[in-house]
């Protein structure tokens, strides 16, 4: 989970660059398509696959399509919001992973993991109104929020349903399925812009973004995901998202586009306070 949140983090000023040049759900659907040939691939020559291992297909349409719901709204959502906003949003998943981990699986959030959801919640809230108090009490939250919020309301109802729609399928069959299936689906949503999309004039930043997303934030990122939900509880898989933000300062430093305003910096400390409580024992 840690290589987890340090890879899908790239998604975000990627995305952010590359999200005005493409159809979000185009990109989504191609992106989803290439990750699903490569799990695919792994999981033939690791441990192969059998039609048995796909029995009851709706379980790869529902997670393929929360999964995909996801990356078309943060694509969406990044063409009029800032990375690192995006990015403290998506460390509202872990609490709201938790409500849905309790409805699904009956997992029990405890007070200290519930103090920890609440900070890193605080934390997020601080980046995403920029440390602005009265920003805060008017609740005005950008477009771009709001859309990805919706993507992360997706992600939270996924993670807990690994564990409970898995059938003892290994974690590369299932990841395959899921990547699959979610390309499907979205690719019958997006057929139009797919079909009209001139794939061959786009500037080389959406193949770039493309080949990253499809191969390191859907394909490794989709199987230490699933791997990491079959072995831990829903809440403590998603407390690493907690350190998105942070991973996506690096990445945004990296690729020469600054740092944000120092006053983020206060909610960024607090979602590592969160990641270290969520951690303990």
């Amino acid at each position: 989970m840690l290589a987890f949140s340090g890879l899908v983090a790239g998604s975000f000023p990627l995305g952010s660059m590359a999200s005005q040049h493409v159809d979000p759900a185009a990109l989504t659907a191609l992106r989803l398509l290439l990750a699903a040939v490569a799990v695919g691939s792994i999981a033939l020559m690791r441990t192969g696959m059998s039609a048995a291992q796909f029995r009851a297909p709706w379980r790869y349409l529902l997670l393929g399509g929360l999964f995909g719901a996801y990356f078309v709204l943060m694509f969406e959502g990044l063409k009029t919001t800032r990375p690192v906003s995006s990015a403290a949003m998506f460390t509202l998943v872990p609490l709201m992973s938790a409500g849905f981990g309790w409805l699904l699986l009956r997992q029990i959030t405890t007070a200290r993991i519930a103090l920890a959801l609440s900070i890193g919640a605080a934390g997020a809230l601080w980046v995403v109104f920029d440390g602005d108090p009265q920003a805060l009490l008017a609740f005005e939250i950008g477009p771009g929020e709001k859309i990805y919020f919706f993507g992360c309301v997706a992600h939270a109802i996924y993670t807990p349903l690994v564990p409970r729609l898995n059938r003892g399928e290994p974690t590369l069959v299932f990841t395959f399925g899921t990547l699959l299936a979610g390309a499907l689906v979205v690719g019958a949503w997006a057929l139009p812009e797919i079909l009209s999309t001139q794939w061959l004039t786009l500037p080389a930043i959406v193949w770039i973004t493309l080949v990253y997303v499809a191969i390191i934030a859907s394909a490794v990122t989709g199987v230490l995901l699933q791997f990491a939900s079959m072995r831990l509880p829903a809440a403590k898989v998603m407390a690493y998202t907690y350190l998105t933000p942070s991973w996506v300062i690096l990445w945004q430093a990296a690729l020469g586009r600054g740092l944000p305003p120092a006053i983020i910096f206060g909610g960024v400390a607090l979602t590592v306070v969160a990641l270290l409580l969520l951690l303990k024992e």
